[in-house]
């Protein structure tokens, strides 16, 4: 995918009910800065301009990529740190916070302004650390095309285009955080690890193969293996081992005539009972419940 060469900006308004969506956005742009050029230049809106000797605070939240040159970036979280090509910079609201091309290099960076009660629990539940502003994930096409549609979409401000931003920056971010994620893990060559590990749990799916005995068979210290394990699969590797015994009793509910205590002793819980609370807390029904249901679809 080719990079845009022309500079783009756009500063847009949002009424009432586009607020009601819980996201909009504010901005979106482009920018080409060549070498030894100033920075940052005019053109912009008092509240976006700034000096980069004095820095600005938003009261919105920005995206920031990268896509050729290099520079620097500071805020109050973050002391000064260079920032490169693939580089995507998160800006806070109320955050101060400055940065700038090199001299050397100038940069073409793309930045998406947005806000709204659904972006605030985006960014409290998944990028909540201000401290962790600054990430890689290289330069991605998809990323470039979800940045050129989010400036389609804003120049027709078409009826409605503010809906359509919502839906674009929602999957820009789920985007970056699932690329972020997996670029980190294949870093630190894991990837294998928790596939391997995936596997060992479903194919003793009937046995009492213990988190700690798997950890022990990858060769490696359950504390460090559990701590992997949920920040790549967002389950304790216990937790896992319980949402696969789940999809094996729906199975054995759904293609056997077994009676449930059966289900149970193959699956190693405990007790029966467990076995019924266990299952209703996840699917709102006993196995009993469950299997009737199968036959009156």
């Amino acid at each position: 995918m080719n990079i845009r060469k022309n500079e783009h900006l756009k500063y847009l308004i949002s009424n009432n009910f586009n607020r009601s969506w819980g996201l909009y956005a504010t901005t979106i742009g482009f920018q080409n800065i060549s070498p030894k050029t100033s920075y940052p230049p005019q053109g912009h809106p008092s509240e976006y301009i700034f000096k980069t000797s004095v820095g600005r605070i938003l009261q919105e939240y920005q995206l920031i990529y990268i896509v050729e040159g290099k520079g620097s970036f500071q805020s109050t979280s973050c002391s000064t740190m260079e920032v490169n090509a693939g580089s995507v910079i998160l800006l806070f609201p109320g955050e101060w916070h400055t940065f700038s091309p090199s001299e050397t290099t100038g940069w073409q960076v793309y930045w998406l302004g947005f806000d709204g009660k659904h972006a605030h629990s985006l960014f409290t539940d998944i990028f909540s650390n201000k401290e962790n502003a600054v990430f890689d994930i290289g330069f991605n096409e998809f990323a470039v095309f979800l940045l050129e549609k989010a400036i389609e979409v804003a120049n027709s401000q078409r009826h409605s285009y503010q809906e359509m931003m919502a839906g674009i920056i929602h999957h820009l971010v789920s985007f970056l955080f699932y690329t972020h994620q997996n670029k980190t893990l294949v870093d630190q060559d894991v990837l294998s690890i928790i596939d391997k590990a995936r596997m060992i749990m479903t194919a003793n799916a009937y046995n009492k193969k213990s988190p700690e005995e798997i950890a022990e068979e990858l060769n490696l210290s359950y504390s460090w293996f559990r701590k992997l394990f949920k920040q790549y699969t967002g389950f304790s590797p216990l937790q896992y081992q319980m949402e696969i015994k789940l999809e094996k009793a729906k199975e054995l509910l759904s293609n056997t005539s077994k009676p449930i205590k059966t289900i149970a002793y193959e699956l190693n819980f405990e007790s029966i009972s467990y076995f019924v609370t266990f299952f209703k807390s996840k699917t709102g029904m006993s196995p009993k419940i469950y299997r009737l249901s199968l036959v009156k679809c």
